[in-house]
């Protein structure tokens, strides 16, 4: 009897979720059938989103419906399915630079398109009707930035809905009433699970809907869905799901449609090592809210214990791109052992299709704390300065002609060029690229500073920094994506 009353305890609560391991795995195992593969960037903008809408449009399967516009009139629309009672509203987007969500979404749309996993289709299909916002933001999506056109953060205009995007959303979540509704961003790639080094890949909020942060059935029905969402991502990023702070903000579009009656589950799209464009993470957007989507059709999370909810590691930020960790730094005459936090921070070309690298310090001293996507224990290595090759170059192509392992390895990490043209912006090799009269400053290492500097052990340089990527000085050929150019 003891062990049935402990079967009963924790397994029963959780036999919903034991049901839908089979088709998250098949999700995940059949993934690529369904990926959009026009979507394969996250600077994706309204004009590369619009022939897939058009083609749901003609599609029978589907009903499409344009629901407002924004700022710059761009026409914001509403893909909808299903017949079933229960209304499903899941929206992307509502800041312009966090997309990853709006990529799966057409990888779902693509799963119900098909002709493979009939049955489970069948059980969403009559027993709901799911409507998805994809894009928000456009106005912001262009420009690869939070706000929309007006420099107004949606998410904190539920109240005033200045912008019409907000009383678009507004509009959508009131005409449907919808039961549960997902609301899709992305965060900071160095958000990490609380006191560990895994980043917080997906990480979850049930909001509260008043300052007191009570419970009630509608709110308690989104705690249960995440718990089982971060049961399935265990499967395959395990220890890498984080939980938002649930303080009470009441500007905020999540927070009130709580409030009005939507079980509102808040996803955000993290970090997650070697996943610059964060397609990883865009497969376990759709793997974990397909198998939501299928538990909500088939309300095998009602027995969910929304204790474990709290059990789920609060978000943290203490992860950066290169943690360098106990260094000897020599200043004024005197040494000291420092940690070093550098982040590799992303520049956007012109047309915000692309990006390139310009690093910084962003913290140091004692780092014992925090974490690193990489990390290098430097403690038997003293840092060095970068100095210039002796060489003056005439262009910026005859860099390409230098051996950079050579370079590196004599301790040179900037290279003078006669001629910089004046439209180029970094430089395409592991080495500065400095103008005729620009004089290259004394190291001092601080926050803010450009990381670029050498590390060297009982008198032999091991590893090169520049531009705060980390470079082996005994591998044979050194990549990074960029350097910097000081004119």
């Amino acid at each position: 009897m003891k062990y049935l009353r402990l079967f009963i305890t924790f397994f029963i609560p959780f036999f919903g979720i034991t049901q839908s391991q089979d088709i998250t795995t098949e999700l995940y195992d059949t993934y690529e059938t369904y990926k959009e593969e026009s979507l394969n960037k996250r600077r994706i903008k309204h004009a590369e989103i619009a022939p897939l809408i058009t083609k749901a449009n003609i599609n029978s399967k589907f009903k499409v419906t344009k629901v407002g516009t924004s700022i710059a009139g761009k026409s914001l629309s509403l893909i909808s399915l299903g017949t079933g009672e229960t209304s499903v509203f899941l929206w992307s987007q509502m800041h312009g630079d966090e997309p990853t969500a709006t990529q799966a979404i057409f990888d779902i749309l693509n799963f119900f398109d098909s002709a493979d996993f009939k049955q489970e289709k069948e059980a969403i299909l009559e027993n709901l009707t799911i409507h998805f916002l994809p894009m928000l933001n456009p106005d912001g999506a262009e420009l690869f930035q939070r706000r929309n056109l007006l420099g107004v953060d949606i998410n904190r205009d539920a109240l005033r809905l200045q912008s019409p995007e907000s009383r678009t959303l507004k509009r959508v979540r009131d005409s449907l009433e919808a039961d549960f509704g997902f609301n899709l961003h992305d965060q900071s790639t160095y958000y990490n699970a609380e006191r560990t080094d895994k980043p917080a890949t997906i990480s979850y909020l049930a909001p509260a809907y008043n300052y007191e942060k009570d419970i009630n059935e509608v709110r308690a029905n989104a705690m249960k869905i995440i718990v089982f969402m971060n049961t399935i991502l265990q499967q395959y990023a395990p220890g890498q799901v984080g939980r938002y702070n649930d303080d009470f903000e009441p500007r905020a579009f999540g927070d009130n449609i709580q409030k009005w009656g939507t079980s509102t589950i808040l996803i955000e799209s993290g970090g997650y090592l070697n996943d610059t464009e964060k397609q990883e993470i865009r497969k376990l957007n759709y793997v974990s809210i397909l198998s939501a989507i299928y538990t909500i059709a088939k309300q095998n999370y009602t027995d969910i214990p929304i204790s474990e909810y709290e059990k789920i590691p609060e978000n943290d930020r203490k992860l950066f791109d290169l943690k360098i960790l106990g260094a000897t730094y020599e200043l004024l005459g005197n040494t000291y052992t420092i940690d070093l936090g550098i982040n590799q921070m992303e520049v956007d070309y012109e047309d915000h299709n692309t990006f390139w690298y310009s690093s910084r310090v962003f913290d140091q001293g004692d780092l014992s704390t925090y974490y690193g996507y990489e990390t290098l224990d430097a403690s038997a290595h003293t840092i060095k300065q970068a100095k210039v090759y002796p060489q003056v170059l005439n262009a910026m192509s005859a860099a390409k002609e230098l051996n950079p392992l050579e370079v590196l390895r004599n301790s040179y990490g900037y290279l003078r060029v006669a001629n910089i043209p004046a439209t180029a912006l970094n430089s395409p090799v592991p080495f500065h690229m400095i103008g005729k009269a620009y004089k290259v400053p004394e190291l001092r290492i601080q926050p803010g500073v450009n990381p670029t500097f050498f590390l060297e052990k009982n008198g032999v340089l091991e590893y090169a920094v520049i531009n705060g990527f980390l470079i082996d000085l005994k591998q044979k050929t050194p990549m990074i994506p960029n350097a910097m150019i000081y004119r």
